[in-house]
């Protein structure tokens, strides 16, 4: 069973219909037991830094993501939810993150004919092995909505870059954790592909 962490957010509904898609058992949820004793577990969602960290406390969930991560159950986040494993975010300033994974959260830079939020399909390149992109080509497209982005401060856990005025550490992997800036759930037939392969990892892998 996949755990879905509920933590006011939104598209988290989008996860969980994706999941049951490729056949899996999956529940979005807040409470500790299910979560601590699923096979693997999830963290979406879009929104804001600071409100996200403030949910996570309220909800007793920050405690909770840690355990689950020492247990080496498989954790993916994506999106906001890749945002909030690292130490902080320039939109939220003073507000710590979960400091799981080392690193800070940027502003998108502001250049001319450059949209913030960047919304839409850019293409991946791949600078390290990663299990979440096995039998998927570089240069591959996937689907983004955000207006914040990942400068991982370990380079060797980045496995997909992408280019929207600056390089952005579009996905990481380290150990039992893994995390998307893009929307895999949104990205057609590659975002399954990525999914599934979250999915065949195993515990302490």
């Amino acid at each position: 069973m996949i755990a879905i962490i509920d933590y006011d957010a939104g598209n988290i509904k989008s996860v969980e219909k994706a999941l049951q898609a490729l056949g899996e058992e999956a529940v979005t949820t807040r409470d500790k037991d299910t979560i601590l004793h699923a096979d693997k577990v999830i963290l979406p969602g879009v929104g804001a830094f600071g409100d996200a960290m403030e949910k996570i406390h309220k909800y007793g969930l920050y405690e909770v993501i840690h355990q689950v991560v020492e247990q080496k159950t498989p954790f993916l986040g994506i999106c906001l939810g890749l945002q909030l494993l690292f130490e902080r975010s320039e939109e939220s300033k003073g507000v710590e993150g979960l400091s799981i994974l080392k690193g800070e959260i940027l502003r998108i830079p502001e250049k001319q004919d450059l949209k913030i939020p960047h919304i839409g399909w850019n293409s991946l390149k791949f600078p390290n092995v990663g299990r979440l992109f096995r039998g998927i080509s570089e240069e591959s497209y996937v689907y983004f909505v955000h207006s914040y982005y990942l400068k991982a401060k370990e380079e060797e856990i980045v496995t997909a870059t992408t280019e929207y005025g600056t390089l952005i550490h579009a996905s990481v992997e380290k150990d039992n954790v893994f995390a998307c800036q893009f929307h895999p759930e949104k990205s057609s037939a590659v975002g399954l592909h990525i999914l599934k392969n979250f999915i065949e990892t195993g515990r302490g892998e």
